[in-house]
């Protein structure tokens, strides 16, 4: 493994969504995660045609039945040389089977045992099933992408499951492991999606208690209610992103688009925006989305179309970058954040590279590099 993280080994208890997708950002990073999958879901694959599953990437798979002892016994043992351990069940479910952290703890003082939910652990709610828009709602932060007709729009699952879970877990994970070095303890990490997202959501209530932010709906700079910040239709029925905050980036959109209205003076002016974003919107109506792109994509009016998953890997800029790769014969997001020295890189895909617990216990008793 390449990677600022190699030399790091992680358990991973197979699960959905934000789990894994910590789980991949650790292997891409270079940190060996093996996988506990239920026994009957490991079939070996093909590596030739690999899963389209992109998340699974970069982990080898074991099966294992965790509903007898002798699988139990197993991961314990993988868990008295593993620097950290992730799951994602409900609070008390690793406990039923066995695995919960005192008995993991009494295997190994110095293991991060990272537990990724959407309520938490403890709570009114801890118990209660839920998925992403859920702990989204109870944040604020749903009710703060509102349409043009002021319902909430869901904004995928990226704000819950991957913004307020993997990454803070991720972060938790590391944060611990490096704590550990220094006290030879470990500790759980306790990542709940309602804990993150209203993290996240710092800057708001601090514009709130400025009185800068209001709830209602598109009525503040950054939700839409701005007609310098948002998106606009053009005249293909494509979109637009508009984001001249900067009174020296609102001053290149306007010279860039011909806003020569006295009016467009007033920017910070919340009375002025709705006849602004009208006025705005039926300019952008009268050009393609290509040929305003052509226009203003590259210059300080901070402007950029709106592209398509399917578009997006063809993008000039990102494809520079290389931000996507091809792997298995479809592109998929390279790893990121980028290293100037320890590279990462994505790995194979899980379902296609499984192993044993015996293979693994194996490698890691090998030396390995101290990071």
């Amino acid at each position: 493994m390449s990677g600022p993280l190699a030399g790091l080994k992680i358990i991973e208890i197979a699960g959905i969504g934000p789990g894994p997708f910590t789980a991949m950002m650790l292997a891409d990073m270079g940190a060996d995660v093996i996988r506990i999958d239920r026994a009957q879901n490991v079939s070996g694959g093909d590596p030739a045609t690999p899963p389209a599953n992109v998340s699974d990437r970069g982990r080898r798979s074991v099966g294992v039945d965790l509903k007898h002892p002798d699988g139990v016994e197993a991961v314990l043992s993988l868990c008295e040389q593993a620097d950290g351990l992730i799951e994602g069940f409900r609070p008390g479910v690793m406990e039923r089977l066995g695995l919960g952290p005192d008995v993991a703890f009494a295997r190994n003082p110095a293991l991060i045992y990272g537990r990724m939910t959407g309520w938490g652990q403890d709570g009114p709610l801890a118990q209660v099933a839920g998925h992403d828009i859920n702990y989204i709602a109870i944040t604020g932060a749903l009710d703060a992408f509102r349409s043009t007709g002021g319902e909430p729009v869901a904004p995928l699952n990226l704000v819950g499951d991957y913004g307020g879970g993997a990454l803070y877990l991720l972060v938790g994970v590391l944060a611990a492991y490096i704590e550990a070095r220094a006290s030879g303890q470990g500790q759980v990490v306790d990542a709940a999606m309602c804990d993150g997202v209203s993290h996240m959501l710092t800057m708001f209530h601090s514009l709130r208690a400025l009185g800068l932010w209001t709830d209602a709906p598109r009525a503040n700079f950054l939700d839409g209610g701005a007609h310098f910040y948002g998106v606009y239709e053009c005249k293909d029925g494509r979109h637009l992103a508009v984001g001249a905050i900067e009174p020296q980036f609102y001053a290149v959109l306007r010279a860039r688009a011909c806003l020569d209205d006295p009016a467009f003076d007033s920017q910070f002016d919340p009375a002025s925006w709705p006849d602004l974003r009208e006025k705005m919107a039926r300019l952008f109506k009268t050009k393609t989305r290509a040929e305003w792109t052509d226009l203003l994509e590259g210059t300080e009016a901070c402007v950029a179309p709106v592209l398509s998953l399917t578009e997006a890997p063809g993008h000039p800029h990102l494809a520079a970058r290389g931000t996507f790769v091809a792997s298995g014969g479809y592109p998929q997001p390279a790893p990121a954040p980028r290293f100037s020295r320890t590279k990462s890189v994505p790995g194979h895909p899980a379902t296609a590279e499984t192993t044993s617990i015996a293979d693994v216990s194996a490698r890691w008793n090998a030396p390995r590099p101290i990071i």
